[in-house]
């Protein structure tokens, strides 16, 4: 008897972690996305240990082998193999889009709570009017427009370098402001105008401190889950970049340059070449996306779990 009880009490305790664990993703969707965002965080962080062979090494004899054997997922033209090269490619990927979103978040979130706690002056129309004039245009073909103009030469300033990667990066970052920020600035600008904002005012707090410490709390959740689904657009983005030439260059593998290489080979028969970094960026895309829904979930309140049943 006390066996069978020690198991159900186990058996309790895991089935109430699990739920707390589904409840703090958003839903079972949201645990999926999570796990995969995981994942591919896994693969790129140890990519040098994961990575069954040298993603660069030149193997002629090797050239176009179908998946199978010592090549999970074939070999391409130079005889390079496909799996290590779509995981060393969720690299760039990731540190683009990662990179990105950070350099929105700290610009846009400081332009838009700056704007909407401190409405009615010069400076709020001044930010407002700018950012409205950037987001007119879509994000994609901004950021084709500015590597063509910048070419895919490295660029130096001083002792600095700045690779196509690293352009890519601020470029991103600087074209996600305006969306983030106009994200904060309606969150800030509802919040500034309630009650204990006012009580606040009252006590003496300076204006500052009550922006900082009370308002952007409470403008974040909306900005945080806006920010995932921008991880998911920052990977379809350098992919197409690098598909056109201007991303990521070769021989370093992207995912958008293995699709770049892959065109020539779609009518004679190596689908492996398509298929397989085609479906890294699904799956990428996917996973943040789903983990975007399930932060709303759990973030905002008009979106509630429903109570599971114990």
């Amino acid at each position: 008897m006390s066996v069978t009880l020690t198991h159900d009490g186990a058996w309790r305790r895991g089935m109430d972690r699990l739920r707390r664990i589904v409840a703090a993703c958003g839903g079972p969707a949201g645990c999926l996305g999570a796990a995969i965002v995981l994942a591919l965080l896994v693969l790129a962080v140890f990519a040098t240990w994961i990575a069954p062979h040298d993603p660069l090494r030149v193997s002629l004899p090797d050239q176009l082998l179908e998946p199978g054997g010592d090549f999970p997922f074939g070999t391409d033209q130079s005889g390079r193999d496909v799996l290590s090269r779509v995981i060393w490619a969720s690299r760039a990927s990731l540190a683009v889009a990662g990179v990105a979103v950070l350099i929105g978040l700290a610009l846009g979130v400081t332009l838009g709570l700056s704007a909407g706690f401190f409405r009615g002056g010069w400076a709020e129309q001044a930010i407002m009017r700018l950012l409205d004039a950037v987001a007119a245009i879509p994000v994609l073909i901004w950021a084709i427009a500015l590597v063509g103009i910048f070419g895919i030469r490295e660029i130096e300033i001083g002792p600095f370098t700045f690779g196509n990667e690293v352009k890519l990066m601020l470029m991103l970052g600087l074209l996600y402001v305006p969306t983030l920020a106009r994200i904060t600035y309606t969150s800030a600008a509802s919040e500034s105008q309630a009650n204990y904002v006012a009580a606040r005012r009252l006590q003496g707090v300076p204006g500052w401190r009550i922006m900082l410490s009370d308002v952007l709390p409470n403008c974040l959740s909306p900005v945080i889950v806006q920010a995932t689904l921008m991880l998911a657009l920052g990977i379809i983005i350098e992919a197409s970049v690098s598909f056109v030439g201007l991303g990521v260059q070769p021989p370093t593998p992207s995912w958008g340059n293995m699709l770049a290489d892959a065109r020539n080979y779609l009518l004679s028969g190596e689908w492996w070449l398509s298929v397989f970094p085609g479906a890294a960026i699904s799956v990428t895309v996917i996973g943040f996306n789903l983990l975007g829904d399930g932060l709303r979930d759990r973030l905002d309140p008009r979106h509630a779990l429903p109570t599971v049943a114990g």
